[in-house]
């Protein structure tokens, strides 16, 4: 059954449709003569068809605006790179210039974290009481330094993308799914990572700029060969961090040997590899 907000839990948030607000002059004229001052972290790319008032949990109030999406094509490079997501490394790409790694920005705000969080637990008031200014205080602390982290994810993820649309036309790009991880023991490397954010923000700059992007499912990516294309049995356990094709002869990085799988199965040309896989034989040939 759904579940309702309580008015003193949920943070207030306002909606407005294009007839019930303007922008006149830098500022945000609301219905029923609201005029508001608007710091404005860029302009508008076009007219707006909506925006949403609400305030975070640092009490800071914000104007989010709905606005058609504007296409920014890039130069051609002829280029194409593989991505492959990892927990040591957030992203490992065929091309060692631009992997991308593991900054653990919550790992260096835990013991400022747990410092405020423990202040906040001696602080809590009795159920059915209110909170003191104190604990109020050090709530928002610890609000301040979850949204810090959050915004070096971001922003760390958004150049990291910017710099990988410019550099290449094609990406092929695993599609993982990092929820199963939330029970391991990985749980707590893997949401420091926030590979969620990274693969959002690299498909949203891939559009933003008319890059070919192509998520590649992750089945068996550890196991096949990205020279000859012959599967590893038994499959690679996650302690062997170096990749042995028993066919071939390759041998490489096991993340790096993913990645270039990725650009096979997508259909590019791998970058810097000696050469694409070939076909596989139809199964009456091969036998």
């Amino acid at each position: 059954m759904p579940r309702f907000k309580l008015r003193h839990r949920a943070r207030p948030t306002l909606n407005y449709t294009r007839p019930a607000f303007r922008i006149k002059d830098n500022r945000l004229l609301l219905v029923g003569g609201i005029s508001l001052t608007v710091v404005w972290s860029r302009p508008l790319p076009g007219i707006p068809s909506s925006v949403r008032i609400y305030r975070d949990t640092l009490g800071h109030w914000y104007a989010s605006f709905a606005v058609e999406a504007v296409v920014q094509p890039l130069p051609s490079t002829g280029r194409s790179i593989g991505v492959d997501w990892g927990v040591r490394e957030i992203a490992t790409t065929s091309s060692d210039a631009y992997d991308l790694p593991h900054p653990e920005y919550g790992a260096k705000a835990v013991a400022a974290l747990a410092h405020r969080q423990r202040a906040m637990a001696r602080r809590r008031p009795e159920p059915g009481g209110s909170a003191s200014r104190s604990y109020l205080a050090v709530r928002s602390q610890v609000a301040k330094l979850h949204k810090k982290v959050a915004r070096q994810r971001r922003d760390t993820a958004r150049k990291w993308a910017k710099r990988l649309v410019r550099e290449f036309d094609s990406l092929a790009v695993e599609d993982f799914r990092p929820k199963f991880l939330a029970s391991s023991m990985l749980a707590r490397k893997a949401a420091d990572a926030a590979i969620t954010t990274t693969k959002a923000e690299l498909i949203h700059m891939a559009r933003k700029h008319c890059r070919d992007l192509r998520l590649v499912n992750p089945a068996n990516t550890t196991a096949d060969c990205s020279r000859c294309g012959a599967r590893a049995k038994p499959a690679p356990t996650l302690s062997d961090r170096t990749y042995d094709c028993s066919h071939c002869g390759y041998t490489g990085a096991r993340d790096k040997n993913s990645a270039l799988v990725m650009l096979v199965r997508a259909g590019f040309d791998p970058a810097g590899a000696e050469g694409g896989r070939p076909d596989r034989p139809p199964a009456d040939q091969a036998a």
